[in-house]
C-alpha cells in the first residue's frame, strides 16, 4: 500500500494543543504521514486566543499546489478557514486535483469563546466546501449554525443531520461531546440512508483544547489509510476517548488533551 499521507489545511496553535499541530501529531500517532497548509497563525494557549493573523487565499493556494504538484494526498481535513476567500480557495484546489477523502471540521469557535470563522464564511462554507465534502464533523453548536435550527433532542440531531446531506456532503458526523446533559458522548453518523451511534462514557474534565481537531484528523488518517467510514469514525471515537481520558494537566485553562494515550497508555510525569 506504501505510504499512506493526509493533509491538513487549518490555522497554527502556538499553544500545541489544537489546529495543524493537533492534526500532525494525529497523523503520526496513526501512521499517515502529515502534511500542512496554513490558513492562519493564531497566538493561543489554554486561557484562549489572544490574536489571530490570518495568511491570504494566495499564500494558502500556493501551499496547496506545493502538494498537489509533488507529493499528493490520500485525505484531507480541513479546520480553521477562517475567511470567505480562504473557503473559495481552498474548494478550488480541491476541484483542481480532484482530491477525494475530504473530512470537513467546521471550525467556528475556540473554546475560550474567541470566534475562529467570520460570519460571510458560513455562507461560503456551505455554498463551496460541503459539497466537495466525504464527511462533515460538526459539534452541536456549529450544526445549529449550519443548519439554522436549536438542537436539544435526539430527533433534533438527526434532523440536522438530514439537513447537512441536504448540502451537498456524503456523510455527517455529529459529535455529541456538548450535549452535556447525559453520562455518555454520544456521536452520530449519518450516510444519507441509516444512522450508526458511537458512545463512550463522558469524562468529566476541563482539558478538552483541541478534541474536535483531533477527532477530525483521526478520521481522516483512517481514510488515508483505507479504512471505511464507519471502520474511520469508530478509530477516532477511540482515539479521542483514550486522549481525553489521560489529559496532560498542562496549562491553567482548557488543556490539551493525550495524543500519546492511544498508542501509549497513561503518560505518567
Amino acid at each position: 500500500m506504501g505510504v499512506r499521507k493526509a493533509l491538513t489545511i487549518a490555522g497554527s496553535d502556538s499553544g500545541g494543543g489544537a489546529g495543524i499541530q493537533a492534526d500532525l501529531k494525529t497523523f503520526q500517532e496513526l501512521g499517515v504521514f502529515g502534511m500542512s497548509a496554513l490558513t492562519a497563525v493564531t497566538a493561543q494557549n489554554t486561557l484562549g486566543v489572544q490574536a489571530v493573523f490570518p495568511i491570504t487565499a494566495g499564500a494558502v493556494i500556493q501551499q496547496i499546489r506545493s502538494i498537489g504538484e509533488d507529493l499528493g494526498t490520500d485525505a484531507i481535513k480541513t479546520g480553521m478557514l477562517f475567511s470567505a476567500d480562504i473557503i473559495e480557495a481552498v474548494s478550488k484546489e480541491i476541484i483542481r486535483y480532484g482530491w477525494g477523502n475530504v473530512v470537513v471540521d467546521p471550525v467556528m469557535i475556540a473554546k475560550g469563546g474567541a470566534s475562529l470563522l467570520q460570519t460571510e464564511a458560513v455562507t461560503a462554507l456551505k455554498e463551496y466546501l460541503l459539497p466537495l465534502s466525504f464527511v462533515v464533523t460538526p459539534n452541536i453548536p456549529e450544526t445549529e449554525v449550519l443548519v439554522g435550527m436549536t438542537i436539544t433532542t435526539l430527533e433534533d440531531k438527526k434532523e440536522a443531520a438530514k439537513r447537512l446531506i441536504d448540502m451537498g456532503t456524503k456523510h455527517v458526523i455529529l459529535k455529541g461531546g456538548h450535549d452535556e446533559q447525559t453520562t455518555e458522548s454520544m456521536d452520530i453518523l449519518y450516510d444519507g440512508r441509516d444512522f450508526q451511534y458511537f458512545t463512550s462514557k463522558r469524562v468529566l474534565t476541563k482539558n478538552t483544547h483541541g478534541t474536535g481537531c483531533t477527532f477530525s484528523a483521526a478520521i481522516a488518517a483512517g481514510l488515508a489509510n483505507g479504512l471505511s467510514i464507519q471502520h474511520a469514525a469508530a478509530l477516532a471515537k477511540e482515539f479521542i476517548q483514550a486522549a481525553i481520558e489521560n489529559d496532560l494537566g498542562i496549562g491553567s485553562g482548557h488543556g490539551p488533551t493525550n495524543h500519546w494515550a492511544y498508542n501509549r497508555g497513561k503518560v505518567l510525569f
